[in-house]
């Protein structure tokens, strides 16, 4: 659907004067930031995407919602439970992620700090002014029980349907997840486990790239383990 003239006017407006109405940085002890990029022709894993070239305001909107996505992540993390699984007994690996809680779109705290239009892709730059209660989450996620671990996702190599751009990017950051906790327990367990549940968060934004037509995400991440559950509690 297009926009209205007035529309497009006001979005495009208050998007490039976004860096003049930052929050007083006095009043936040704590920022973090990232960047993300949206292509201006979208097409993955042989679907064209519903809107298709984007328009700036329309590109704009969904780097700020990728950005709410990612501090969220960052923020307040995913619980977690794992099913780390074993082909010689059957068993399926399987990571189901819950979102402890979750930065809306128009939050007060992300602020853009810079655009910029290159090799048809927009590139955001965002600022996310942590207040006293995330600051306290942010440190909970630097304490000495927190495990750091990284890993590469991907995004279904072949859709029937295409489920929307930003479905497709988070599948491919949670397959990102489960690398990274996969790893993580590979370098920590002498014997696999057979479940493991805790937390996990982002440490920083990921970096996506395409891979054969499909999306992959290089994530860092920040992991806290609840409960490991052996094979022989079975």
């Amino acid at each position: 659907m297009k926009l209205s003239l007035f529309y497009f006017i006001f979005l495009l407006l208050a998007i490039l004067n976004l860096s003049a109405q930052l929050l007083d940085q006095g009043n936040h002890a704590y920022t973090i930031r990232g960047e993300v990029f949206v292509d201006l022709e979208p097409i993955y894993a042989g679907h064209v995407d519903e809107e298709y070239p984007l328009t700036i305001p329309a590109a704009s909107l969904r780097a700020l919602e990728e950005a709410a996505m990612f501090y969220s992540a960052m923020i307040y993390g995913w619980s977690f439970h794992y099913e780390v699984g074993e082909r010689a007994r059957l068993i399926e690996e399987r990571l189901e992620l819950e979102p402890v809680a979750v930065i809306q779109f128009g939050d007060p705290g992300l602020k853009v700090t810079e655009t910029e239009i290159r090799d048809s892709r927009l590139r955001m730059w965002t600022d996310y002014h942590l207040d006293d209660a995330q600051q306290r989450r942010m440190s909970m996620w630097r304490t000495g029980t927190i495990r750091n671990t990284q890993g590469l996702g991907y995004s279904a190599s072949s859709l029937d349907e295409y489920p929307g751009w930003l479905i497709v990017k988070k599948s491919a950051l949670e397959d990102a997840a489960r690398s990274a906790l996969r790893a993580a327990l590979r370098g920590s367990e002498r014997n696999r486990p057979k479940e493991v549940t805790g937390f996990i968060s982002l440490a920083s934004f990921p970096r996506y790239f395409i891979d054969s037509g499909r999306w992959a995400a290089v994530a860092r991440f920040r992991m806290q383990i609840i409960e490991i559950i052996p094979f022989s509690a079975y």
